[in-house]
């Protein structure tokens, strides 16, 4: 039997997920997520063998779990990806390396995708899963998949180290450590960075923008004016108002004003939807 944890933000997916699961005696699910930290968690927890891991997740989406898993040297179970859309995982890894299944989820896929991973545990072809997580994984971090194998064999830990995993922030004698995937979007006020989190804290940064943008993932952040950065996973829509000018609408239904210099960068965020 192999333990099982599904990670889905959306309850009704979950429960769905869930439902499906139980036509499986091969499959005991040990826990469910609602969101990537405590995907995180339960992973640590229980050690599962296998995860149905949600790809569009605000704050922490699917594939950031899967890069703080190996941050974290957590063990790396065998992950099916759910996705709604078609173009994320066609885009993330090559179709033959991990399996994913598309929302709403079909029974048929779900079934071919499950006896894949069944096969790969009675075949104890570990290795060859580990390969093909780190060709996802070397996406993430900038690393060749050969690079990242051979971190793995050492037992060193998969860490990009070109942008720092938390900012901290002094405060009234108070060092807050704010992890970055938590970060909604920045604004400027001055000569202080507003940096407002999912939680819905604002946390007060003396750093000018262009410093604080060096510092974040540009594959995770984009800069949509010259004072404002939005974390790219919880943009919801692009909207054009009446004026001819764009704005952004984030999962919390913050709006975020997009400068015409900065309108492109935005787009190739939408780029193949």
């Amino acid at each position: 039997m192999l333990n099982v944890v599904v990670v889905d933000d959306e309850p009704l997916a979950r429960k769905g997920m869930l439902y499906r699961l139980n036509e499986y005696p091969s499959l005991k699910v040990v826990a469910e997520c609602g969101n990537g930290k405590e995907a995180l968690d339960a992973i640590a927890q229980h050690q599962p063998d296998l995860v149905f891991l949600d790809v569009e997740m605000p704050g922490m989406d699917g594939f950031a779990v899967l890069e703080q898993l190996q941050q974290q040297q957590l063990p790396m179970p065998y992950v099916i990806f759910v996705t709604a859309y078609d173009h994320y995982a066609l885009a993330a890894f090559d179709v033959n390396a991990i399996d994913y299944v598309l929302k709403p989820v079909e029974a048929e896929r779900l079934r071919l995708a499950i006896d894949k991973a069944i096969k790969a545990f009675e075949s104890k072809d570990v290795q060859k899963h580990k390969s093909q997580l780190a060709q996802v994984v070397s996406r993430l971090t900038g690393d060749d998949a050969e690079t990242i194998l051979e971190r793995l064999s050492n037992e060193e830990p998969v860490v990009d180290s070109r942008y720092p995993e938390a900012i901290s922030i002094k405060d009234s004698g108070e060092i807050t450590r704010v992890m970055v995937v938590d970060i909604h979007w920045v604004d400027a006020a001055g000569d202080y960075m507003c940096i407002h989190t999912r939680d819905g804290q604002t946390h007060i940064l003396r750093k000018t923008m262009k410093e604080l943008e060096q510092e974040l993932d540009p594959r995770l952040f984009v800069r949509v004016h010259r004072s404002a950065i939005v974390n790219v996973n919880t943009i919801v829509k692009l909207q054009m108002l009446p004026n001819g000018e764009h704005q952004l609408v984030l999962s919390n239904q913050q709006t975020v004003k997009v400068s015409r210099s900065y309108k492109d960068r935005v787009k190739q965020v939408f780029k193949g939807a």
